[in-house]
Parts: C-alpha cells; structure tokens; sequence
C-alpha cells in the first residue's frame, strides 16, 4: 500500500483557519458584497498541452537511480520553504538541491516522494495547487497569488515533471500514518521532518543525503550544457565589470558587485555565490563579500564570481586584475607564479588521475616559488611535508561544481577527495598566494597582494576542456583584452 493509498481521495484541502490579515491594515476587514464580487468574473487560465522541461528525461533516469538505490523504502525529498527575512517579507527562495535535481522543480513547499512498489518506486509530486478564490485565499492571503504571482495547477505540473501531482496540504496526515522504511532529506522542511518522526533515523537519512550527494559526481549532457551557459553568461559578467572599472574607483567594490549582478540576473536566475570583488588588500580575504572598499588605480582586483542558470548550475571563475590595466612588476611576479602552478594543475586534471592530483601538482610551484623567493627554507619537499606553503596559499586548489557552488559536499571522502577523477566530472582549479598587509615574514613590497586565478574544468574521456577559457588568463593577454574593452 502506497502512501496514497492509505487515504481517501480529497480533490482539495482547505485550511479550517482563517486567512491572516496584516495587524496594520488600513483595511479592517472585508463586507460580503467584496467577497462575493472576488469570487466570480474570472477568466479560466489552465494552460493545457504544455511541453515538458528539458531535463525532464534526465530527471526521470535519476529517479530510476535513486530508486534501485533504496527498494522497498519511502524515500521522502522536500524543496524547502520560504524563511522570513524581516517581519513579514521573506528571502528569495531557491529549493533544496536534491529536490530540483530529482524533479526539476523550484517552488517552495514542494515534496518529492517515492513510493515502494512490486518493482521499484512510484514518484508523487506533493505541491500548493493554484490559490483558491471561492475562500479568498488569492487576493487575501500573503502568498496568494495575486500578492506573489500565478503558480501551475497540479494538472500543468505533471505535464511538465512527468510525475503525478498533488495536494501539498494532505502529505503531512498521509506520512504520519505511512508505514515500513522511510529515509527523508533532513534540514528543510520541519512541518515533513515532524510528520516522520518516529519513522527515521539520523544514520539512514544520511545515507540518503550521501548518495545523493554522490549521484551528482558525474555531470550528464543536459548539466554540462547548463554550465556551459553559466560560464559563457560569467565571462560576458567580467567584460561588463572591466567596462565601468573608472566608475568603479569613483565609488566602491559595491559598483563592481552591482555590475555583475545585473548581467547574472539578465541572463541566469542569480548569482551562484556571493560575489567576491575584493580591491587591494581586500584580496587577501578569502570570502570578502563586503565589497564596501575603494578600488583604486595601481591596485589589483580580485573578482570572484559566477552566474548561476535557471536551472540553478553555476560557474565559478576568478579573475586578478589591474585596476588600471597594467601588473606593476611585484603584481606580475605573484601573478605569473600563480598562472604556473594553475597551468601544471589544469594538466593534472584527466580521467583516471586522483582527484588529488591537481591540487598536489599546484601546490609544488608554489612552494617551489616561494623557497626560490627566499620566503620559506628549502627542499621544497620538506616545505610540503610540513606544509609551510600553507601560510601564503591558505586554501585547497579547487572543488567539485554543480548546482551548488561546492558541490557534491556530503559525498565520502574516499569517492571526492581520495577518489579518482572520471569523464562528466566539472571542477574547479584555483591556486593563489596572498600576502597579507600584515605580514613582517615577507618584503614590504609584496604586503597586500592577492592573487588566485580560477577556472571550470570538465573531465573528458581524453584529458579536459576548460569551460572558461574564453577569460585571458595569462598576464600579457589579461592586459590587451582590459585594453580592448576599454578603448
């Protein structure tokens, strides 16, 4: 029996509470006569014959995955809901990465659930159906869709999923009474993680959360194409920021920041991250998300940043630049030594490789940099054996891309980090050095540079492809292509 089983059929669910009016309305109440004329003259908008997403396909074959994965188990995926930002507005909501990656779908309060059968599992995608005008919840309500926009009907939605729709309001009661195995994905949806309670276990739904985690290792075609997208929107991002860079020194990093949003917003759904446009000193910061400092001429700028699709896949890609077009000598000593070590990590990135591999094969010309530069006492190989680079290159050289930023972050340590690099796989390679203004181990000269070039690497079955090579890279060119954009 079926979660939807277990109960009888309820066409909709409507809540026996009334609808919540604002404590400050101007308007204290609503006559009969409002109500009634709100309920009728309405034009009947179902849309009908809809073509289904792209992915739906590759959503589908997932599902098929997760499902051989874990037979005979109610598996239990939530979207989220929206969290409150202040008072009664909320935060741009953006769904649970496993429950877009399963369904394609993005809206809040959207359940996944998979249902055990003879041969496999049964999909059912729980959602809020179109607000309802007979109790006046569309003009009423804070997330009726009057305030908030149309959102599809059950019947639009599995044209689109491919899955069977329903109610959202009935899965709480259905889950409470379901029984034998569930797993759901904890941490974003306390309403579905109160219903099954008794039900779960921390250790099986991380095991659920891990594998995936791990399922999104390997990039299919349709995930490679949308990151292609947000890479390509990406380095349009960076020529607009080179465009306004005399408009940015007359004002702050917040110019910079503001210039690339609006590019990942014209073309994607958002920014992937927050963007790091860190000035000067600034980029010795890691995740300088501030950007409130000045940006000035014979200063680098560190701009980290990445469009993200509508689809959620992001880019990731880090550019060092002269503020005012040209690395003075310092600059470009820190910079070319960088641009190397990346060089030999983008080589160390084939398939069969260990994921570890690049990140070693980086960290070697740096520390090999930095002992040459009488900053660290040699060989090299004690240098990396204690790790005294580490005060200078302070973070990893890359990680996994996707739909989140870091993605694939739950999978086991000994399938990402201790694993072996395969074809469908996108990561970044991202070595830097950053000397900060602080810093009395090092010249005077080189205080408050930071440099870290990075890049979208996809694994091929021969080697890889660097997704963002259209952004110059090496110094020399970095310099015409700035001058080039800027006349």
């Amino acid at each position: 029996m079926t979660v939807a089983d277990e109960l009888p059929e309820t066409p909709e669910v409507e809540s026996e509470e009334p609808i919540k009016q604002r404590k400050n309305g101007l308007y204290p109440g609503v006559s009969d006569e409002l109500a009634a004329n709100m309920r009728t003259g309405w034009a009947d908008t179902e849309l009908r014959d809809l073509a289904p997403i792209p992915q739906a396909g590759h959503t589908a074959r997932r599902r098929a995955a997760l499902s051989a994965r874990f037979p005979g188990e109610r598996l239990v995926i939530p979207a989220g809901n929206l969290k409150t930002r202040s008072n009664d507005t909320d935060y741009p909501f953006r769904a649970s990465v496993e429950y877009a990656y399963l369904t394609g779908n993005q809206t809040e309060d959207g359940v996944l659930v998979m249902e055990p059968t003879g041969d496999g599992h049964r999909a059912t995608l729980y959602l809020l159906p179109r607000s309802n005008r007979e109790n006046g919840e569309f003009w009423l309500d804070g997330q009726g869709e009057l305030w908030v926009g149309r959102r599809h009907s059950l019947a639009e939605a599995e044209q689109l999923y491919g899955i069977p729709a329903r109610d959202v309001r009935e899965l709480p009661e259905q889950l409470r009474r379901a029984r034998g195995p569930v797993r759901v994905v904890r941490g974003y949806d306390a309403g579905v993680e109160a219903a099954l309670t008794d039900k779960v276990t921390a250790e099986r739904d991380e095991e659920l959360k891990v594998f995936l985690s791990e399922m999104r290792l390997v990039k299919d075609e349709f995930e490679i194409g949308e990151l292609q997208k947000a890479v390509d929107s990406t380095v349009r991002g960076f020529e607009d920021v080179v465009k306004v860079l005399d408009k940015a020194q007359a004002t702050s990093e917040r110019y910079i920041e503001g210039t690339f949003f609006l590019r990942a917003r014209v073309e994607g759904n958002d920014v992937g991250y927050g963007t790091i446009a860190a000035a000067g000193p600034h980029a010795c910061t890691l995740h300088w998300v501030r950007n409130d400092g000045p940006v000035r001429a014979g200063d680098l700028l560190l701009l980290d940043a990445g469009v993200e699709t509508h689809t959620y896949y992001t880019a990731d890609v880090t550019r060092t630049l002269p503020v005012n077009g040209r690395y003075s000598d310092v600059q470009r000593k820190v910079y070319d030594a960088v641009y190397e070590a990346q060089e030999v990590g983008i080589a160390a990135v084939k398939p069969g490789a260990k994921y570890r591999d690049f990140h070693d094969a980086a960290q070697r010309v740096l520390a090999a940099k930095l002992v040459e530069w009488g900053l660290l006492e040699g060989p090299v190989e004690r240098v990396l054996e204690l790790g005294l680079q580490r005060r200078w290159t302070l973070h990893g050289t890359g990680h996994m891309l996707g739909m989140d930023v870091h993605d694939c972050a739950a999978a086991r340590t000994e399938t990402y980090v201790d694993g072996v690099l395969e074809p469908g796989m996108v990561l970044t390679v991202e070595p830097g050095l950053y000397f900060q203004t602080d810093d009395l181990t090092v010249p005077e000269e080189y205080r408050g540079i930071g440099v870290r070039i990075e890049d979208d690497i996809l694994v091929t079955e021969d080697g890889n492809r660097n997704l963002s090579a259209a952004l110059p890279r090496r110094a020399e060119e970095v310099e015409r292509w700035m001058a080039s954009l800027t006349g």
